[in-house]
């Protein structure tokens, strides 16, 4: 269920997108290649974004929803390949019934697994590096930063006098 290939039809940044903060394991979505913060889900095989270019959070639901027990082909656009891939997860809800029979929430567990927030991913993906190279004896080697393996992820905060 891992695999997934690469489209040249959304490679585009799309101006909103769902971006993916955790992948819950043994989760429909931890069999996949999703990656948490550098990955935003963009749509679905077969949709056509919006006028605007944007993901509908709610349509996206109800696509999950009616895909439950059946492959749903998601586009995913990579902030570290610059590219959108399609990724084939099958929703479900049998990976968290344990846990939800424990649980004394109404809430219907997760069909996915996946923790996403709506956000803009040309800014999301503003202040990440890849890290292409790392001297000997200086404090990136002693942190065991790998070269060309690590990214680091961050926020420049300014401050205002």
């Amino acid at each position: 269920m891992g695999a997934s290939q690469s489209t040249n039809s959304q490679d585009h940044l799309p101006s909103k997108a769902l971006h993916v903060l955790r992948v819950t394991s043994s989760s429909p979505a931890s069999q996949t290649n999703i990656e948490p913060f550098f990955d935003f889900i963009v749509g679905f095989e077969g949709e056509t974004l919006s006028q605007d270019n944007t993901i509908d959070a709610s349509q996206l639901e109800r696509i999950v929803e009616q895909h439950e027990g059946r492959t749903l082909n998601l586009l995913v656009w990579s902030g570290k390949s610059q590219k959108t891939r399609v990724v084939p997860i099958l929703p479900s809800r049998g990976w968290s019934q344990s846990a939800h029979l424990a649980s004394t929430s109404s809430s219907q567990p997760s069909l996915l697994g996946l923790s996403m927030r709506m956000c803009e991913p040309e800014t999301a993906t503003e202040n990440v590096w890849h890290v292409l190279d790392v001297i000997e004896g200086s404090p990136a080697e002693s942190a065991g930063l790998v070269p060309m393996g690590d990214w680091i992820l961050g926020k420049l905060q300014l401050s205002v006098p």
